[in-house]
This record gives C-alpha cells, structure tokens and sequence, in this order.
C-alpha cells in the first residue's frame, strides 16, 4: 500500500474568504519535501441528488450558475449545512429545488472535484418514491424542473447547458444502477 505523505506543517493563506486556501507542507516516503496549496474545504461537503419520478424518469433542475454567467441543466445540488447528515441534507435540496421528497434516499457514491488542489467531495444520493413537498431555498428565482429520460443521457450530455462533471457523473452512475438492478 502507497504510503500518505506526511503533513509537516499547514498554514491559512487567506483566512475570511468564502474559499480559504491552506498551504501543506509535506514529506514524502522517499525524503522528498514539497510544499502545496488546497482550497480547504468547510469539511461538510456537498450533495447531488438524483431524483426518479418513476424507474425510468430523472428530474432536473435549470439554474444559474455565476460561475459560467449561465443557465444549466443538471441534477438538484447543493452542499451540507452545519450538523447535517447526507441524506437530511439531500431531502432538504430536493424539497427546496424540485418541490418533491423522498420516501427512500440512497447514498451511492461520492465524487471529488479536482482533489489535486481541492479537499471538497459531493455524495451521490439516489432519490427514489417522491411526493410533493416543497420547502422555501436560498433560489433567487424558481427553478425550472425538467424530466429526463435516464436512457437518453446521451443527448443530455451533448447539449450546451449539461457541462458539470458532477451532474453528469451522478447522472450515468443512477443509470447504471438501475440498469443493473441495484437500485
């Protein structure tokens, strides 16, 4: 088993900001000493949830995403609130954002976003037996929820506004769970 390198000391670059970045300094099995950066994470992480109306049938979510200043189709998400579980945190998303909770909620996977240089990961949950239900979100504006035909990710993800790796991630996972009957 690959040896973890050793932290020998960190330090907060930029304390106060909405992403705080930490300087690692680390010794690696071999003696070699480097120093790196991360954006530190808050440490409760993040969830997409894959909401199926029927087996067949993925809702989705149109949103602005500031960080593109556009419009895109994806899976609803957002990150944990302090002493949220996952799946608490995946029902509240799915009220707030589709208007629907989930009588079974499914944790299936977790994806990391660029772990080079980030500490953050995203909890893959399965939604599955919805009833409306809708709680107030942080939105601006009320979200547009689309169904999505889970054999037709293809198109999806040809489109212009389906470009986050998560939701596309999240999204042929869920498909392939259900494709092979273990969801």
């Amino acid at each position: 088993m690959i040896k973890l390198p050793t932290i020998r000391a960190t330090r907060l670059l930029n304390e106060g900001g909405r992403f705080a970045v930490e300087e690692l300094d680390l010794e690696f099995s071999n003696g070699t000493r480097r120093t790196y950066e991360r954006m530190k994470g808050s440490g409760r992480g993040a969830v997409v949830i894959v909401p199926l109306i029927d087996d067949d049938t993925v809702l989705l979510v149109r949103e602005y995403c500031a960080g593109l200043h556009a419009y895109e189709l994806g899976p609803p998400k957002g990150r944990l609130e302090r002493g949220e579980d996952i799946v608490a945190g995946a029902d509240r998303e799915l009220k707030e954002e589709v208007g629907y909770g989930a009588r079974r909620l499914t944790i299936v996977g977790k994806l990391s976003l660029a772990p080079t240089y980030m500490s953050h990961q995203t909890h893959i949950v399965l939604a599955q037996d919805l009833y409306p239900e809708r709680l107030q979100g942080d939105e601006p504006e009320e979200l547009e929820v689309v169904p999505w035909k889970l054999d037709d990710l293809d198109s999806l993800v040809a489109r212009d506004d389906c470009t986050e790796g998560r939701s596309i991630a999240a999204l042929f996972i869920a498909r392939e769970l259900k494709r092979s009957g273990r969801a």
